[in-house]
């Protein structure tokens, strides 16, 4: 009892009340959405704390790679002004004080020369001679230093190739080179200072650095040639490869980019007097979760609220979209034209009413419809009859002034000829009130017409008709090619010099039925054709049938739709050609149809 209680009370909600207390529900789940957001705040701030680390582990390394090069500058300043500038290499060397300063920093430079502005090495710490065959002056970095005298110039790290010395071992050297002012006796010319530094000083600085989540260190020159890379050696072999390009353009800062489609945090940051760029990344796929407790917790937050989410609003929509599909599919049934289909009236109570009252309008569009139909079947049959009933009587006063001239002048056999013809041409037209006869009878009609007019013109036209047996017992519209025929006598010859033509042709082909009617008489402009097809009223002709070819044209798309009727093309002068298309229907099948 208690459940059919609430059975009922739940019938008289309504949908308003229903849709209120299922999302009350569903607001519900915005405590769990609030975990969630608050974990994802914390997420964003660990990431954030994680690049701020990175920001000053980069700033960090940035201090010690600039002392780093500046001590090597300033060996350079050393070697220049408190040596080589002070001495008179024609009566001294200057070896001994080469290589005491070489001695103190050996650690991290690997050979001091000094060269002039010919190529000669003039000094080298340790011993060393240039390699046979080497002409140093073709070398880039020689003739870049002697260009720009005032800048220091550091080549990017390379295996060193200058200098023959006994170890057989390769070593990686970035060379430093300046251009310096070499004194013999009382003249001076320039020359060039280069120190070979370690590249192993510099890689021991860099390579012992570590950055969270998966982040590294690399460095680059100012025009993008890698100096250091923890994975220098894959990206030598083409193992792996790194997003220098798109680097080299980089300033000072931070930026995100997206490389192999993985997105990266970078940080830039140039290395003092040298134009090289050291870059930190971050691969963003390790900021969010950086502990397997974080990991688990956020797993767990997302399934249970994705859970939550989908079972809450599963059965939200089910209650109230249930019953509206249901209604639905029969609203689309009543749409298809089943005007007979039962209506659903289940769910709420606004969707029962709503149920009722669409049966209600179904049954109603129904009744309307039959009787729209019938009205319109009505009125189609008075327009066509009224249409096809537009016949002037003067053509039949005018036959009978003729037959009457004939007989005064016992021209009794021509007399007899135009009677018959008027009387064949009659029974045609009425055709006891049907509206459809074959193309046979049509063509006997506009025969008789244009062998009546023919006499009352005193042959001043010829004619033609010409079709062929698989048209004759084709569907034609009656009295269609009459007043096309009229107006071409009319119209077309009645005050031509010449004799005229006129020719009828029916033909059949994959598109249906067709009817030609083509003249050489004065022929139309294209408003004059456009006007034919699109007047309002058409005025009847006192000495014609008075039925315009506008009438033909509603006729035929009254009968067979508005993918037939008239085309016309004329000339000024040269004629005019009609064609009607009609579809091609046995006249005895489309009796039968008309009849059930």
């Amino acid at each position: 009892m208690e459940w059919k209680r609430l059975a009922d009370y739940g019938k008289k909600t309504s949908i308003r009340y229903t849709i209120f207390i299922y999302f009350t529900v569903s607001a519900l789940t915005v405590i769990l959405l609030i975990g969630v957001v608050l974990y994802m705040q914390m997420s964003h701030q660990l990431t954030i704390a994680v690049l701020d680390e990175n920001q000053a582990v980069l700033e960090q390394v940035n201090r010690s790679v600039d002392s780093y090069l500046r001590t090597i500058m300033k060996l350079s300043d050393s070697l220049y002004y408190g040596v080589i500038k002070n001495a008179d290499l024609t009566a001294e060397s200057v070896n001994s004080q080469i290589t005491l300063l070489y001695d103190n920093n050996k650690d991290s430079i690997a050979n001091i020369a000094l060269l002039s502005k010919e190529g000669e090495l003039l000094e080298a710490v340790p011993a060393a001679r240039l390699k046979t065959g080497l002409d140093v002056t073709k070398e880039q970095w020689f003739g870049n230093t002697l260009k720009r005298t005032d800048n220091l110039h550091f080549t990017t790290p390379h295996v060193q190739y200058i200098f023959d010395n006994n170890e057989k071992q390769y070593r990686w050297v970035i060379t430093l080179t300046r251009a310096v002012e070499i004194t013999y006796g009382t003249s001076t010319e320039q020359g060039i200072l280069l120190i070979d530094i370690r590249y192993s000083s510099l890689q021991q600085i860099l390579e012992n650095i570590t950055l969270g989540n998966q982040g590294y260190l690399y460095m680059i020159s100012g025009s993008g040639e890698l100096i250091y890379h923890p994975r220098m050696q894959l990206i030598e072999t083409g193992q792996m490869s790194e997003n220098i390009a798109l680097a080299a353009g980089y300033r000072d800062g931070n930026y995100r980019e997206k490389y192999h489609g993985e997105r990266r945090e970078v940080s830039v940051k140039s290395v003092g007097y040298t134009g090289w760029k050291l870059l930190s990344v971050t691969p963003e796929r390790g900021l969010p979760l950086n502990n397997l407790k974080l990991m688990l917790f956020a797993i767990f937050i997302i399934a249970a609220f994705l859970l939550v989410l989908v079972l809450t609003n599963t059965f939200i929509s089910s209650r109230i979209t249930i019953p509206i599909q249901r209604l639905e599919k029969s609203v689309n049934a009543i749409e298809a034209g089943d005007l007979d289909t039962e209506v659903y009236m289940g769910g709420s109570y606004e969707i029962r009413h709503l149920g009722r009252s669409i049966g209600d309008m179904a049954k109603q569009i129904k009744a309307l419809m039959g009787d729209i139909v019938a009205e319109h079947e009505s009125k189609r049959k008075s327009e066509f009859d009224t249409l096809q009933s537009q016949i002037n009587p003067h053509f039949l006063y005018n036959t009978l002034d003729i037959i009457v001239w004939m007989i005064e002048n016992e021209q009794k056999q021509e007399a007899v000829k135009v009677v018959t013809a008027l009387a064949r041409f009659f029974r045609i037209s009425l055709s006891k009130g049907k509206s459809i006869i074959t193309v046979m009878d049509e063509l006997e009609h506009v025969r008789n017409y244009l062998m009546i007019q023919q006499t009352r013109f005193k042959n001043k036209f010829v004619y033609t008709i010409e079709a062929g047996e698989d048209v004759m017992r084709l569907v034609c519209l009656k009295l269609m090619l009459q007043p096309l025929v009229e107006n071409a006598i009319y119209h077309g010859m009645e005050f031509m010099d010449g004799d005229g033509e006129i020719a009828v042709k029916a033909y059949r082909d994959e598109e249906g039925l067709w009817f030609q009617i083509s003249d050489n008489g004065l022929g139309m402009t294209d408003e004059q054709v456009e006007s034919l097809l699109g007047e309002t009223n058409h005025v009847s002709s006192r000495r014609g049938s008075g039925i315009g070819v506008k009438n033909v044209n509603e006729r035929i798309r009254l009968y067979f739709g508005e993918n037939y009727g008239l085309t016309i093309r004329s000339e000024p002068d040269e004629g005019t050609m009609i064609k009607i298309h009609l579809p091609a229907q046995i006249y005895e099948e489309t009796i039968k149809r008309e009849q059930v």
